[in-house]
């Protein structure tokens, strides 16, 4: 009889400089796994597209699964940077990511959730309340997402649009925007109704708001990336908060502004808050006389040096990653720069 085979041995990760451990398992990806010991390692797509995930190795083994080289280059990987929804530790590591912090993290369920509301707020974007139940207890850092379980398997993410609530939650607040062909969106705009069950996962994401720093903030938001900055300023009203914030908000035409009328009014209620929006491609039977041109460059135009800033960006791809680049030339310490990138299918496809 062949003597039996060990286990394959985790291999241990340490984060810093907060000094957070996890263990790996063989083939485990290193996201997955700092996932399943509630360390909240940044990341975006987890299916190595994006690139928000990007840490640096200070020691150990690193191999990577298939990923885009817009979300890491050969030369970065040669420098030691590695992409955690995809790289699988082949040794004992040390990693650096100054997004994890010592803070707990909150707690991945899931439940059920029934539509409580569904509202258009333009012609291709529409608001989805979920009702959670009564018995679970569901925190989330303002900026986190979940996932909507689907069948075979299949997941689609989205960030919460309002703010957490003291105690159970009555409900969630989402902001879809329809892809034609979408999988999941083609249900939301045709044939989802009040009171169908939805199921979810959450929370997700180290895209929130760092409450320990009295800097000035930018929110840059692009399109339905406005979704979780709202929850921000939600939050940052419930708590009193005196921080400086501005927030640049990006769309095509005026219309795609789907909430303007409610930024507009939290700026009565709350005295350190500022809105530019940004608008692309009016026409001129919009009558826009606002901002026009890219909104990443807008935040240049005000503020030539970020470096006493902190930066929370999300949308498209590619308004993140041209902000990062950009900003970190202007001034902005990298440590300061957060961002969700809303990595489509076609996006997670196309290298």
């Amino acid at each position: 009889m062949s003597p039996p085979v060990a286990a394959a041995t985790p291999f241990q990760v340490t984060v810093l400089p907060s000094a957070r451990g996890f263990s790996a398992n063989p083939g485990e990806t290193l996201l997955a796994a700092g996932i399943r010991a509630g360390i909240s390692l940044p990341y975006g797509c987890k299916d190595g597209a994006c690139g928000s995930c990007k840490c640096r190795k200070l020691s150990g083994v690193v191999v990577h699964g298939a990923h885009q080289s817009k979300a890491l280059s050969a030369q970065e990987e040669a420098d030691g940077l590695v992409l955690t929804c995809c790289g699988v530790a082949h040794s004992d590591l040390v990693l650096e990511s100054r997004q994890v912090t010592a803070a707990g993290a909150m707690p991945i369920r899931k439940m059920p959730s029934r539509v409580l509301q569904l509202e258009r707020l333009s012609s291709d974007v529409m608001r989805l309340r979920l009702q959670l139940p009564a018995s679970e207890v569901f925190t989330y850092h303002a900026g986190q997402y979940i996932d909507f379980l689907l069948k075979d398997g299949v997941r689609r993410s989205y960030s919460m649009a309002s703010a957490p609530q003291a105690g159970p939650p009555a409900s969630i607040e989402l902001h879809l925007r329809h892809l034609p062909g979408g999988v999941f969106t083609d249900q939301v705009f045709g044939t989802l109704k009040e009171k169908d069950i939805l199921r979810i996962e959450g929370p997700f994401g180290s895209f929130y708001l760092r409450e320990d720093s009295s800097k000035p903030m930018v929110f840059l938001a692009s399109g339905t990336g406005f979704a979780p900055i709202k929850a921000m300023i939600e939050q940052m009203q419930i708590k009193g908060s005196t921080r400086e914030a501005t927030l640049y908000w990006g769309a095509r035409r005026p219309q795609d502004l789907y909430l303007d009328a409610w930024v507009k009014s939290k700026l009565a209620e709350m005295p350190h808050l500022h809105y530019v929006p940004v608008v692309s491609d009016a026409l001129p039977e919009d009558g826009w006389s606002g901002r026009s041109g890219f909104v990443h460059r807008a935040v240049l135009q005000d503020l030539p040096d970020l470096s006493g800033h902190q930066v929370y960006a999300c949308g498209a791809p590619i308004v993140v990653d041209s902000a990062r680049a950009d900003y970190l030339g202007h001034g902005l310490p990298e440590d300061d720069f957060y961002a969700d990138s809303f990595t489509s299918e076609a996006d997670k496809a196309r290298d």
